[in-house]
C-alpha cells in the first residue's frame, strides 16, 4: 500500500528552490545534503503527520552524469515549482510489479546514515507528464521526516492536476483524503496550514 512520503520543489538552482518554499510558506528551510548518484543537492523542512518537504536542484559541483537525473531535472526550465510528489511503499518490488514499467526501476541510494531505494525511469521522466508519484522504500528504521524538527506546517491538500486525472488516480491507487486528482493542465498545487495561516505552494 502506498503512503504519501514527501513533496519536492525543483529549480535550476537550490537557492531558487529554497527561496520559493520560504516565500510561499513563511518558514525557513533547514539543511539537507547531496545525492552523488544523481548529481543533486537539497534542503529539507519537516511537516506534520510524518511528511516533509524537499527543495532540490542539480548540483553544479557534481561530475557530469552518463544518465538522466531523477525528477526530470535535466529538462527543467523556467522558475521554481512544486515538481514532484513521492509515495512510500514497504515493498517497492511488489508495487512496481503491479504498475507499468514506466514507473521506473529500483535504484539503491544513500546519504549519510540514510538508505533507501527509489524507482527512477531510465529517462528520468515519470508517467503522466511527471504527475505520477516517484516511489520510494526507506531501508532505515528512522526516516528523514522523523529526524527533522517540527516546523508548525501541515499539508492539508495536494491537488494533482492532469488532463487524464481519472486514469492517473486509478494507476496510483492511493487512499489519502488529502490527495485530490483534478482534470486540467498538468500541475501540482499544495495547501498548507502554517503559523502564518493558510498558504499555497505550486
Amino acid at each position: 500500500m502506498l503512503r504519501l512520503d514527501h513533496l519536492a520543489v525543483a529549480a535550476e538552482t537550490l537557492a531558487e528552490a529554497v527561496a520559493h518554499v520560504e516565500e510561499a510558506l513563511g518558514i525557513k528551510m533547514g539543511p539537507g545534503g547531496e545525492h552523488a548518484h544523481f548529481g543533486t543537492h537539497n534542503q529539507l523542512i519537516g511537516l506534520a503527520d510524518g511528511l516533509y518537504l524537499e527543495a532540490i536542484a542539480a548540483n553544479p559541483a557534481a561530475d557530469a552524469l552518463p544518465y538522466p537525473r531523477w525528477f526530470d531535472l535535466d529538462r527543467l526550465l523556467g522558475g521554481p515549482r512544486l515538481g514532484n510528489w513521492i509515495c512510500r511503499s514497504d515493498d517497492l518490488d511488489s508495487e512496481l510489479a503491479r504498475l507499468d514499467a514506466e514507473a521506473g526501476k529500483p535504484i539503491a541510494l544513500s546519504r549519510g546514515d540514510l538508505k533507501w531505494r527509489m524507482a527512477v525511469p531510465d529517462s528520468g521522466v515519470l508517467p503522466f507528464d511527471n504527475r505520477f508519484p516517484a516511489l520510494i522504500q526507506w531501508d532505515v528504521a528512522v526516516t528523514p521526516a522523523e529526524l527533522l524538527p517540527a516546523s508548525g506546517v501541515a499539508l492539508t491538500r495536494l491537488e494533482v492536476a492532469h488532463p487524464e486525472a481519472a486514469a492517473l488516480a486509478a494507476a496510483v491507487g492511493l487512499q489519502d483524503a488529502r490527495v485530490v486528482f483534478v482534470d486540467g493542465p498538468s500541475e501540482l498545487r499544495a495547501t498548507f496550514e502554517t503559523p502564518h495561516g493558510t498558504r499555497v505552494l505550486r
